[in-house]
């Protein structure tokens, strides 16, 4: 009976042993895991970052910076705003010299279809 108890305590000593073997390599598992997982956030932020870097310059090279192209379309439209106001200036008095004629020359006339919608008026 006794080498039946020992057998038994042995049992349950290689158990618990096993046990905590099995649970220290689950740990194992899970610090390897964060691990892998921080690693790869590491690796994408890295790959981002040069990506990012990558388009800024060629975008620069493209397009030149995003200040350059402000002001370039600031003074185009500048100069779009002075050519409007010199096309206004060299063609004012010709255009309300044709405006004043077309609303002071009146031909007073009877439209063409008036008689084909009114026959009794012949």
């Amino acid at each position: 009976m006794a080498s039946q108890t020992q057998g038994i305590q042995q049992l349950l000593t290689a158990e618990k042993r096993a046990a905590e073997k099995v649970a220290e390599a689950r740990k194992r598992k899970a610090r390897r895991i964060k691990q892998a997982r921080e690693q790869a956030v590491a690796e994408i932020e890295k790959y981002r970052k040069e990506r990012e870097r990558q388009y800024k310059e060629f975008e620069t090279k493209h397009l030149g910076c995003r200040e350059d192209v402000a002001a370039k379309i600031d003074k185009d439209t500048e100069q779009n705003f002075k050519q409007i106001a010199e096309d206004v200036a060299n063609n004012k008095e010709q255009v309300i010299s044709e405006l004043l004629n077309l609303v002071f020359d009146i031909n007073a006339e009877v439209h063409k279809n008036y008689f084909v919608v009114n026959p009794r008026k012949k």
